[in-house]
């Protein structure tokens, strides 16, 4: 049978990158999303609608798939991710790659890694073969810097001198192409890093080397973070509290957590925050 990858979250950071490099080697895809008319998918990708709250769509878009990435957005219950693995089960997928985050076993990292456990759960009990992915902070989070960037103003930083183990979102995706693709990955939880630990004011100081001139940053406290995330970007009090949870981990060093499952598995160095920013100064700078 030919093979057929379907790739949820497939206008998202990984979930593109993951449709461009299966596009890139020759296979099958087929791209999830809300809004097909929308998406910008590679010629030849077949684009479909899907809701997590619409069975049908779900069912749809897993007939004859034989791999599958599955990116949920975490929240209470995980019915995201178990209304896929129930689509993916009927359809008979044999291969799941799931997008989880680092910490989640660990309760201090707050209720997103909880919500991630119980996705993690739904597909290791699918029956189908499954791997589970766990990245740490994604280079391109520092994205959200880029107007305060552009007017020369002061980037927020919600985690003092906490570092982590920055990871450019193409490596995330190599590494769930390898597992949809080949053997070997089958019951296997990547914990996924960059090759070292890094700090906002180290990220910063990386962004002003490669953009040639000043970027600072200005370190809140955990009240003006919860100001922060409220007025800035919109979040509610509870999930304002959720994240400063999650934050408070990193800022107390318990998020500089570095591996060798990305050189592991790609056989390569898994690429920096500077390669990262290299490739993507151009975003950091006015048009």
């Amino acid at each position: 049978m030919d093979r057929m990858i379907l790739v949820t979250g497939a206008t998202g950071t990984t979930g593109s990158e993951v449709v461009r490099q299966l596009t890139a080697r020759g296979e099958k895809v087929r791209a999830l999303t809300r809004d097909p008319e929308k998406a910008r998918t590679p010629s030849g990708v077949e684009t479909v609608r899907g809701d997590y709250a619409d069975p049908d769509s779900l069912a749809a878009a897993m007939a004859g798939v034989t791999g599958a990435y599955l990116v949920c957005p975490p929240g209470p219950g995980a019915a995201h991710d178990a209304a896929l693995v129930a689509a993916a089960r009927a359809a008979g997928v044999r291969r799941l790659v799931k997008l989880s985050a680092i910490g989640t076993d660990d309760p201090a990292t707050g209720p997103s890694g909880t919500w991630h456990g119980e996705g993690e759960r739904a597909v290791r009990e699918s029956g189908a073969q499954w791997t589970v992915l766990r990245p740490s902070s994604f280079a391109s989070n520092t994205l959200t810097w880029a107007e305060a960037v552009h007017r020369g103003e002061p980037v927020p930083n919600m985690t003092a001198d906490g570092a982590s183990g920055v990871i450019d979102p193409r490596d995330i995706a190599e590494v769930a192409v390898r597992a949809l693709l080949a053997d070997g990955h089958a019951g296997r939880t990547y914990t996924l890093t960059g090759p070292a630990a890094i700090s906002v004011p180290d990220q910063v100081a990386v962004l002003a080397e490669v953009l040639g001139r000043p970027v600072t940053a200005r370190n809140l406290t955990p009240d003006e973070t919860r100001e922060f995330l409220r007025t800035a970007w919109g979040f509610d009090e509870t999930r304002a509290e959720g994240v400063l949870t999650g934050l408070a981990y990193v800022r107390d060093g318990r998020n500089a957590t570095v591996t060798k499952d990305v050189p592991d598995v790609l056989g390569r160095p898994a690429r920096s925050f500077r390669e990262w920013a290299q490739d993507n100064e151009r975003l950091f700078r006015a048009s």
